[in-house]
């Protein structure tokens, strides 16, 4: 049981559980606090109140915690992915391109949850949030990102396009998973992608408003006039067939959906076969790699961030894919 301390009066329900419980060691999430209310299990004074109720000083509040449901996705043996580092609170994952990252709208199976729900990765826990801060997101739309419920993606803390490969972290406890979600919201993680862009890149920052394209609602812009501020560190490594197409490191500030491609593609540089937001390239080569890529040659590469249980420092690089590296070398061999 709880009470409510002087300088506790007159705030709401749901915000002073989830000061008091949400940061114990093990305590409940957000969201798993916002369904005990909803739910009937919590209680002010023996009586069932609404998450705005607004408290008294000295009120008394019992919350009996409700087990969570079952998620939705379901296992599923076959699906192909390497895992590079597990333990008891995450696992981090080199995403192949082409491997849908949760069930959605059209991928109902074969993502990468799927996958990870087979090697027993979860256990039997549902986690029911997800970041709202991702740096990469699937291409649909509004509707089918609505039919993705939490249930549908446990332990996700972030995301990467189908077509996008390389590093995640996936969470396989509740304070796993809002420990990460803490860093994503701080944006403390080290994130480092390469991509191999058509034109001639210059080393710079993009520091931009970023929200949804105003005619096409599968994309997003950098030319808005209101959007979350965007932030884009790009510094070229090498450049191919006199600046026809340059190979990319950008480190990601900040994690809009779609960012770099986005960013890039505004620079007028867009990653090459980005077919949502770059054209086919005037240089036949380029335009060969592009229609074998037949996705955006873009690899998240490094991954850092703390250990939610140790508390330490963890760091892990992994190299492109063989599409990727097939390109580099077609773009290397051009006079």
């Amino acid at each position: 049981m709880l009470v409510v301390p002087r300088e506790a009066a007159g705030a709401r329900l749901d915000r002073f559980l989830a000061t008091t419980l949400s940061a114990m060691e093990g305590g409940p999430s957000r969201s798993e606090l916002q369904r005990w209310i909803e739910h009937g299990g919590v209680t002010v004074d023996g009586v069932t109140k609404k998450a705005a109720e607004k408290l008294r000083e000295g009120a008394r509040i019992q919350v009996k915690p409700e087990a969570p449901p079952p998620t939705e996705a379901l296992a599923e043996e076959g699906i192909e992915f390497e895992v590079v580092h597990a333990d008891d609170d995450l696992i981090v994952i080199d995403k192949p391109p082409g491997l849908v990252v949760h069930p959605a709208r059209g991928h109902r199976t074969g993502t990468l949850v799927n996958g990870l729900l087979a090697l027993g990765a979860f256990d039997s826990a549902t986690f029911e949030e997800e970041s709202e801060d991702d740096d990469e997101r699937e291409e649909c739309d509004p509707s089918a990102i609505r039919f993705a419920t939490e249930r549908q993606r446990p332990g996700i803390v972030h995301r990467l396009d189908k077509g996008t490969s390389g590093l995640m972290v996936v969470a396989r406890s509740v304070r796993a998973r809002e420990l990460l979600k803490a860093q994503f919201a701080e944006h403390s993680i080290e994130r480092e992608y390469v991509a191999i862009c058509v034109g001639n890149v210059k080393k710079t920052t993009f520091d931009t408003l970023h929200g949804r394209h105003p005619t096409d609602r599968l994309r997003f812009s950098s030319k808005v006039r209101s959007g979350k501020r965007a932030v884009t560190h790009v510094r070229p490594l090498e450049t191919f067939a006199g600046g026809a197409a340059t190979l990319v490191a950008c480190r990601l500030e900040t994690g809009r959906t779609h960012q770099i491609r986005v960013h890039l593609a505004d620079n007028k540089t867009p990653i090459l076969g980005d077919r949502l937001y770059g054209k086919t390239p005037k240089h036949d080569v380029l335009r060969e790699l592009a229609e074998a890529l037949g996705r955006p040659a873009l690899h998240a590469r490094v991954l850092g961030f703390v250990h939610p249980a140790t508390g330490k420092k963890i760091r892990f690089e992994a190299e492109p894919p063989a599409d990727f590296q097939v390109a580099l070398t077609a773009l290397r061999a051009i006079p």
